[in-house]
């Protein structure tokens, strides 16, 4: 059914209420719908809607000739069809002059016994068309213009209506239901965002304080290693120098010895092989076939098989398991070597040995601390300046370092939450719940998606680079008026939800690609229909159950009919 059908539900619910009241009034005359019938009781004169001042005699009504200024003279006849709801009347043929009023009736009244009632423009009577949609009871051809007939077919129509009809309602309890699992679904997802805000809060302060304490730590050990005693010639004394070297060499026997190891077992494997094979092949020959090669070779393996060969020693390959891991117990602690630090010098501050406990403690700190700020003040030359960095130093960096970057990704992603609960995410935040879910529509040579809050894109389907027609700007309402089809998948009249996509691929010789994409009700996610409204300007209509029920400013259409 169409719009007019569906929309006249609403105004004529009162009017079928009012029917049986009027049972008693005399008939209304043609044309005349239930409410107007209080105009036209009188069974002699009848009083201009408009312009109670002029009065007609009865016989005047539906005569096909304009009388009053606002045509209501005329229910049942297309004479005053010229005249205009949305403007001022001609002059009628029988009274010269102009008029100031606009017509008193909506139309001509169908009663679609069987169907719903409803009106149909004044220029639709008796022009030799039947016209079903609206008046189905075929009353508006009453004259049968050009030899047409119009049956009543208001009762064929009225069941396949109400089929549709009930379709509809159960599609739309469907979409209802959609929708609020959308609320439910959207709601969980900002208590997700809320908690994990906390939860960021949280980790940041812990983080902080261990940023703070590890540079505290590491001003303290650079401080430290600069009040060190000057290390001995080169890269360090002869401790250092000779721990290195066996440090290369161990490790260079390590490295054999699990080579040698890898290719002992390989060959284990190999011999294991060939044993199997030569002990298949005595079992298998024939030994009444007088081969002497063969008899020799069985001979030869007998007795290599009746030798006394040492079993594999199980504790030695672990003593090598164990020699070959590098945290092992027995495994010589380098850096213990490493750091050794001996000087020429260091005799010189033995004495320290030689004091008390109770002062050794503050002398070798007063010491330090002096050599620190002789250091840092230029009197004293930096011992460490040529020699590479100290592994406890690098060790403080790399720990500072990386707690650094645990704390900026955390603040990094407190602020994109904090963020996301500010962002605009429409009715009841119902599109946190779809954001990025993509729908698509075939549509001649391309495939057009549109993914929710995120991006609208163009796919040719022979292949080929696909166009971005506009990435998610904003939300904001349009108003529309169009007619709704009998599906209910079209946008109907009213304010609506629309997503703006801007700043998409730009346009040969135009501008960037955009898209506006106008939201009504329906039970699934679908893209209805895609036009190109101006150069690389594209307008979208989308079904969804999102919009469902939503208030748009008072959308004037009426909500069971969205569907």
């Amino acid at each position: 059914m169409g719009r007019q059908t569906l929309s006249s539900i609403a105004l004529l619910l009162p009017l079928l209420a009012s029917t049986t009241s009027a049972a008693s009034d005399p008939p209304r005359p043609r044309g005349v719908g239930p409410e107007f019938s209080k105009f036209y009781k009188d069974p002699e004169t009848f009083t201009c809607i408009s312009n109670p001042s002029i009065k007609l005699d009865i016989a005047r009504l539906n005569d096909d000739y304009c009388d009053c200024p606002d045509g209501s003279d005329e229910p049942g006849t297309s004479a005053c069809s010229y005249f205009s709801p949305l403007s001022p009347p001609q002059p009628s043929r029988r009274e010269p002059g102009s008029f100031d009023e606009t017509l008193a009736l909506p139309g001509f009244y169908c009663k679609n016994k069987g169907h719903i009632p409803g009106y149909i423009p004044f220029t639709n009577v008796n022009d030799g068309k039947c016209d079903y949609e609206l008046c189905c009871d075929g009353s508006d051809e009453y004259e049968g213009v050009g030899g047409v007939k119009c049956p009543d077919q208001c009762a064929t129509i009225g069941k396949e209506w109400r089929k549709q009809d009930e379709a509809r309602q159960k599609s739309l309890g469907n979409a209802r239901q959609k929708r609020k699992e959308l609320v439910a679904e959207s709601t969980r997802l900002r208590k997700e965002v809320e908690d994990r805000i906390l939860t960021l809060k949280a980790q940041i302060e812990g983080q902080t304080k261990k940023v703070d304490a590890l540079t505290k730590s590491l001003v303290e050990i650079e401080r430290a290693e600069k009040g060190k005693i000057v290390k001995g010639a080169g890269k360090g004394g002869k401790v250092t120098v000779l721990a290195s070297l066996a440090k290369e060499r161990i490790q260079e026997l390590t490295d054999n010895v699990e080579r040698v190891r890898k290719e002992r077992d390989a060959a284990k494997g190999r011999i294991d092989e060939l044993e199997a094979m030569l002990k298949r092949f005595k079992e298998e020959y024939n030994p009444n076939f007088n081969d002497e090669g063969v008899k020799r070779a069985v001979k030869a393996w007998e007795d290599y098989a009746a030798q006394d060969w040492p079993a594999p020693d199980a504790v030695r390959d672990r003593d090598l398991d164990e020699i070959l891991k590098p945290d092992s117990e027995s495994a010589i602690k380098w850096e213990e070597f490493e750091t050794v630090e001996e000087s020429d010098v260091d005799v010189l501050y033995q004495f320290e040995n030689y004091l008390p406990d109770s002062i050794r403690s503050w002398v070798d700190a007063k010491l330090r601390d002096l050599r620190v700020t002789l250091i840092e003040n230029g009197i004293l030359a930096n011992p460490n300046t040529d020699s590479p960095e100290s592994k406890v130093v690098t060790d403080a960096k790399s720990q500072l370092d990386s707690a650094q970057r645990e704390l900026d990704n955390d603040k990094s992603e407190l602020t994109k939450h904090e963020e996301d609960l500010t962002k605009d995410y429409g009715p009841d935040s119902i599109f946190r719940a779809l954001n990025g879910r993509c729908v698509n529509q075939d549509s001649g040579e391309y495939t057009y998606e549109h993914c929710f809050l995120t991006k609208t894109t163009q796919k040719p389907k022979k292949g080929g680079a696909h166009t971005g027609m506009g990435n998610f700007a904003r939300i904001e309402t349009v108003t529309v008026d169009e007619a709704l089809p009998a599906d209910g998948r079209g946008l109907g009249s009213g304010e609506r939800i629309a997503l703006k996509y801007e700043n998409g691929q730009h346009c040969w010789n135009g501008p960037n690609r955009s898209t506006t994409v106008i939201l009504a009700c329906a039970e699934n996610d679908e893209i209805w229909k895609i036009v190109e409204e101006e150069k690389c300007v594209y307008r979208m209509e989308v079904g969804t159950p999102a919009v469902c029920g939503v208030d748009v400013k008072k959308s004037s259409t009426p909500e069971h009919n969205e569907l």
